[in-house]
């Protein structure tokens, strides 16, 4: 969905609204706003769309009686590591755009790819093999770029177009992240990437905050010019594109503040500061914290901190999050989480030494599966009575959220939060 939410200068809500992607826009044919492919794994979204949906969310506004001209400065955030391919000559439409039509109608020729690679998308395995061998190894690009090769990432799926259909990579003139294309919308001109966003592209040198040239080269040729140059998350790009203006009543002094993405954006959001964590506690599980000095991994993202650009943020997901709990609550608790509550009340911290590894599918924190459990002297066992059961489970994914975030640089204090 594309959400839009407004705040006043004391922080407090004074709109909210979206745009569900398979509700609203249903002439896309979406599932989850996606197309999974035949193949499952590649996994696109329709670029239209999203510029439909923020045709449809200003109309929403527009209609609700929304004074747009007291909006001061605007910024966004975008799925991580999606991308959007501008064709030749797409910047004069978007400069030009009519503020007779709705932005979608303007756009529709701008696109030399129509359906963006997202997230989800895990086709690019060959394109990682390659991109770490032409940097020297997993851990060589990982120190440069904050991350290994992900499938995910933006390289790597600008590699796979290249190599698949060169005729298309040549028609596009730029390259935006989902972030920087909404931000372009705005601004009427191609907006630039943030050192945040950019993080998650296996493309930027995080130290120097400038594209590795290394890494573009093992990914396709003029990939440089493509990008542009990247920006420091928080800054201000420029004045809203007039058609705004003229459109829906924006001030023409309205500042577009650069977009980013949607994990940096939230390290943003919680107001996180040095030597914090936080920790979502999703059907994956997501951990992030602000680093100084970070040490990158095999496993777990570095990226250029949002907030201060001097720091770093790191990022880790363990796919084995809510779904393994309820699992194990149903099993153990009687599908009761308050029971649950009780049986880990119950047990004293440590486990009396029993320890468990519980990955019910393929985890990425480390690449492993099974349940593992382990008494107190360090002998496997089949199965824990059921209150031990319960905080073995837990204790355990929270020692490796610990871990892993060591390995990553973080260092636990008295003071952290």
């Amino acid at each position: 969905q594309l959400k839009v939410i407004a705040v006043d200068e004391d922080l407090r809500v004074i709109y909210e609204d979206n745009v569900h992607f398979d509700k609203d826009l249903p002439e896309f044919k979406t599932q989850g706003g996606v197309y999974i492919h035949s193949d499952r794994l590649t996994v696109t979204s329709p670029v239209l769309m999203w510029v439909k949906a923020l045709d449809m969310t200003l109309e929403k506004m527009k209609s609700s009686g929304f004074d747009f001209s007291q909006v001061r400065a605007l910024s966004g955030a975008g799925q991580q590591h999606g991308s959007v391919y501008w064709k030749k000559g797409s910047i004069q439409v978007l400069k030009n755009a009519s503020p007779q039509l709705p932005l979608h109608e303007s756009l529709k020729a701008c696109f030399s790819v129509s359906n963006s690679p997202i997230w989800m998308d895990s086709s690019t395995a060959s394109q990682c093999s390659a991109l770490e061998k032409a940097m020297g190894g997993a851990q060589n690009l990982a120190s440069i770029t904050g991350s290994r090769a992900y499938e995910r990432f933006t390289g790597n799926q600008i590699a796979k177009i290249y190599n698949q259909t060169p005729e298309i990579y040549l028609q596009t003139e730029r390259i935006s992240l989902v972030s920087s294309f909404a931000a372009s919308l705005f601004l009427g001109a191609y907006a630039p990437i943030d050192y945040s966003d950019g993080s998650g592209m296996n493309l930027l040198h995080i130290w120097e905050k400038v594209w590795s040239a290394s890494c573009l080269d093992a990914c396709a040729p003029g990939l440089e010019e493509k990008l542009g140059c990247p920006v420091p998350s928080h800054s201000v790009l420029g004045p809203i594109s007039p058609y705004y203006s003229q459109r829906y009543g924006f001030s023409p002094d309205c500042k577009i503040v650069a977009f980013t993405g949607d994990n940096p954006a939230s390290l943003a959001g919680m107001r996180l500061q040095d030597g914090d964590i936080a920790i979502s506690l999703g059907t994956s599980d997501t951990l992030f914290l602000w680093i100084q000095e970070p040490t990158p991994a095999l496993e777990g993202h570095i990226l250029c901190n949002p907030v201060d650009s001097q720091t770093y943020m790191a990022l880790l997901c363990f796919k084995n999050g809510s779904l393994m709990r309820e699992r194990i609550r149903d099993d153990c608790a009687s599908g009761s989480w308050d029971e649950f509550a009780k049986a880990l009340s119950s047990t004293v911290a440590g486990n009396n030494g029993n320890l468990g590894f519980y990955f019910d599918v393929m985890e990425i924190t480390p690449e492993a599966v099974g349940l593992h459990r382990f008494n107190r002297d360090n002998q496997k066992v089949l199965a824990f009575p059921k209150e031990v059961e319960i905080r073995a489970l837990i204790e355990g994914q929270f020692m490796a959220k610990r871990i892993h975030a060591e390995k990553l640089g973080y260092k636990v204090s008295k003071y952290e939060k």
